[in-house]
């Protein structure tokens, strides 16, 4: 039976088959948290997230098909429904309230309450899934053949090929397993350093790269082009503007602002916490609302379009693939949960910011959609959409209330609320598309969104406090990218204190940039991390070119190869994401012993009086941790082009 554009799914509107059940529940709220936990942490260190979509939908393949031998695409299909959710809920979480946490410390005043992170990532996420129902006719069913949705697309070719699931399960744990032991051994028991960093004291600046399994899972699936983009606007920082902070501020015999050192004492990580990441923030804000800008011609659009379709009061259908969460409980739903965001006392919200959400959710939301459906979710502008979000919102209520702690508190608040709106609502759009693709009632997955989102929101409260407890955001280990920009564009508007000629400064390298036809976000970006973080992405997007230029026998052993790629680094994205969060614990957790201390310190060798602390900082450790990297990427060859080679 076919739609009203002709399309037939791949399982009729006319069979009905196994879709919510307790396994594609329990399962699909396991991997909610555990693709959660992973993107949050690998989010907190690098500024971006990726999609678990894939990562969900094979590894329901491998358990629900070759372990539990049972055989429903459609309960696959609600697994990685349920499990996708947990990213989304992540991002958005960890782009804006990691701030919160960095405030109440400065001002003496502890840490947020797990009940307020529960309730605003539960309240964003709610509203992002109720906001996309009504957008779905529009979106996923009208615009067919016109908005792509890359991968909602893919994830919904890697479950109608099903027979091949259990094969490729495997992929997704090996790269985990792998990375796992890998992010052990260099971060807990620290036989090699995990970080190779070299200053150029002379010229200034520094080189380095991070040799960890996640950092270059990202590059390989962002690809060559968007890796060395990062890549770029990490040279820039690194090799060209700290020279010259080196060359023009080497002379001066008093601490230049912001910092409290003299610059020719300073180091490359020094320079960068002074001046660098206020010229990076500048970049990402302005390549943020420039994406804006560029989408309004679409926000436009696909309100009016929403707007019409409301009015309008379409017909409801008969079909099991057209029924979706009716439109009074949408209405009721978006009511409560901006009543709870307005009137409970743990979220530092007031009437004019509920309202500011109301408004600002159901708009970005539509936007979100639509972007996702044009250059797929891993390049939606969320970030761009909370700073917009950010200013107007500190403006009114500066305006309202006064520059007060109270104010900047809910500002980022409505910030979080909004970032998980906009996140969840691409994630929303991109599983219905590959439902629509392969017969999915949407009744359901609508239903499926949101037990993802309570499940892990719910759990993010208690992975953002342990990751904080073990090393803070704005750390080293955990610098907290977005998070960071949020809090210093919340400060400026309401304290008016920074250094707004860096500010500015970076704001017009991104508009440079833009003019000259570059994406302009990857490379902001990579002008605020560290070089060593945008170094392993690039290795990553190496590998990825190498796969896609070599000689292959035929076309398909391309495709496999690249794609069997995609599913290794996310196990290693995955895999190091969830050794980072057991090794947070185990930074917190004392010991009841003679020896004191934490039981991280109990399974670090290096803090040992064994030698391997002075050969961490040697020249030799930093040789042995390139050797290490340098096996840890044949891994992914083994597993991906050699693996069909090997065959033969």
């Amino acid at each position: 039976m076919k739609d009203e554009n002709g399309f037939k799914p791949f399982i009729p509107a006319d069979k009905v088959v196994p879709e919510v059940t307790a396994v594609s529940v329990i399962l699909g709220i396991l991997l909610a948290v555990l693709f959660g936990a992973a993107n949050a942490y690998l989010g907190l260190r690098v500024g971006m997230t990726v999609s678990a979509s894939i990562p969900a939908a094979v590894i329901s393949m491998g358990v629900i098909r070759v372990i539990l031998r049972r055989d429903s695409i459609l309960e696959n299909n609600m697994v990685q429904t349920i499990g996708s959710a947990g990213e989304s809920v992540a991002a958005g979480a960890i782009f804006t309230l990691p701030a919160l946490f960095m405030w109440m410390s400065e001002w003496g005043e502890g840490a947020p309450s797990l009940v307020e992170i529960a309730l605003i990532a539960l309240c964003g996420g709610v509203l992002g899934v109720l906001f996309m129902i009504p957008l779905r006719q529009a979106l996923i069913v009208k615009e067919h053949g016109v908005l792509p949705y890359p991968e909602g697309q893919a994830c919904a070719e890697v479950l109608i090929a099903g027979e091949q699931g259990g094969s490729k399960a495997g992929v997704v744990f090996a790269g985990m397993g792998i990375a796992a032991l890998y992010k052990f051994v260099a971060d807990g028991l620290k036989l090699f350093p995990s970080d190779v960093d070299y200053d150029i004291q002379k010229y200034g600046g520094g080189v380095g790269i991070s040799v960890l399994p996640a950092l270059a899972g990202v590059g390989y699936i962002c690809g060559p082009k968007i890796s060395s983009y990062m890549f770029s606007g990490g040279i820039i920082s690194w090799l060209i503007l700290m020279p010259i902070i080196k060359l023009f501020g080497s002379g001066l015999t008093a601490p230049f602002a912001p910092a409290d050192v003299l610059i020719s004492e300073m180091s490359s990580q020094a320079m960068w916490g002074s001046y660098i990441r206020y010229i990076g923030a500048g970049a990402v804000a302005a390549a943020g609302i420039i994406s804006l800008i560029k989408s309004l011609p679409m926000i436009v659009n696909t309100f009016r379009d929403a707007m019409r379709d409301l009015k309008g009061g379409r017909q409801a259908s008969t079909l099991r693939t057209d029924r979706d969460i009716p439109m009074n409980v949408v209405l009721i739903g978006v009511l409560i949960a901006v009543v709870i965001i307005w009137l409970v006392p743990a979220v530092p919200v007031n009437f004019v910011g509920a309202m500011l959400i109301a408004v600002f959710g159901f708009l970005f939301a539509a936007v979100s959609s639509r972007l996702v459906g044009l250059v797929g979710s891993s390049n939606n502008p969320v970030s761009g959409m909370a700073i917009a979000t950010l200013l107007v919102s500190a403006l009114v209520l500066k305006a309202v209330s006064g520059a007060t702690h109270e104010s900047m508190m809910g500002v980022i608040s409505i910030g979080g609320v909004i970032c998980v709106i906009a996140a969840i609502a691409g994630d929303t759009s991109q599983d219905l598309k590959t439902g629509y693709l392969v017969g999915s009632t949407p009744r359901n997955q609508q239903m499926g969104e949101l037990i993802g989102v309570v499940s892990s929101a719910i759990a993010i409260g208690g992975v953002l406090y342990l990751l904080n407890q073990a090393w803070g955001y704005g750390s080293a280990e955990l610098p907290a990218p977005q998070a960071m920009i949020m809090k210093t564009v919340v400060e400026g508007v309401m304290d008016g204190n920074l250094p707004w000629n860096m500010i500015l400064a970076g704001a017009a390298i991104a508009v440079v940039i833009e003019i000259l036809g570059i994406p302009v976000m990857p490379v902001a970006v990579g002008l605020y991390l560290p070089l060593r973080t945008t170094a392993a992405i690039m290795v990553g997007g190496l590998i990825r070119h190498w796969y896609e230029k070599r000689k292959y026998a035929k076309e398909e052993d391309k495709k496999e190869a690249i794609d069997r790629g995609v599913l290794y680094t996310s196990g290693m994205i995955a895999g190091e994401g969830l050794v980072g969060i057991l090794l947070a614990v185990f930074a917190i957790i004392p010991l009841a012993s003679a020896r004191g201390g934490y039981l991280g310190d109990f399974i670090n060798l290096s803090a040992m009086d064994n030698g391997l602390g002075a050969f961490l900082v040697s020249p030799a450790a930093k040789i042995v941790s390139l050797i290490v990297f340098g096996l840890l990427m044949l891994t992914m060859c083994k597993f991906t082009i050699w693996h069909k080679e090997n065959r033969k």
